[in-house]
């Protein structure tokens, strides 16, 4: 399985879970409710919307204050538009590297075995990834 992340500037990249996020905005109407479809805390989910809001030209989500009834969060259509493009990018990205990640599949362990509990990452000859592994 492909995961995409698209670095969008020098703070922020947008990827599957942001994505995510954004459908289920869309789709719940609330950031509260959209976080707890995620499996996140509110705090998670609205600090990811910041961020994405900051990056783009314009708000991707808007919200209205809550109240009585609690607030109302919208996908502007800015928002709607960066879904669009970035799930076509990872449609046509799925669709050239299919056959090569089919072979690299295929080269993996049946039944891989987990490292020994206890081993910390980086430990022994191990080092720690990084981004550009």
């Amino acid at each position: 399985m492909l995961k995409l992340r698209v670095k969008l500037c020098s703070f922020a990249a947008l990827g599957p879970g942001k994505a995510n996020l954004l459908e289920a905005v869309d789709r719940c109407g609330s950031i509260t409710a959209a976080a707890k479809d995620q499996g996140m805390s509110y705090r998670r989910a609205w600090m990811l919307i910041d961020e994405m809001n900051r990056a783009f030209r314009e708000p991707v989500v808007g919200a209205a204050a809550g109240g009585r009834t609690g607030g109302r969060a919208e996908v502007s259509e800015l928002g709607r538009e960066v879904l669009a493009i970035y799930r076509e990018v990872q449609q046509l990205a799925e669709t050239a590297v299919s056959e090569p990640l089919q072979r690299l599949e295929n080269l993996v362990a049946d039944s891989p075995e987990p490292p020994p509990a206890g081993t910390a990452p980086g430990s022994g000859r191990h080092r720690p990834l990084r981004d550009d592994d």
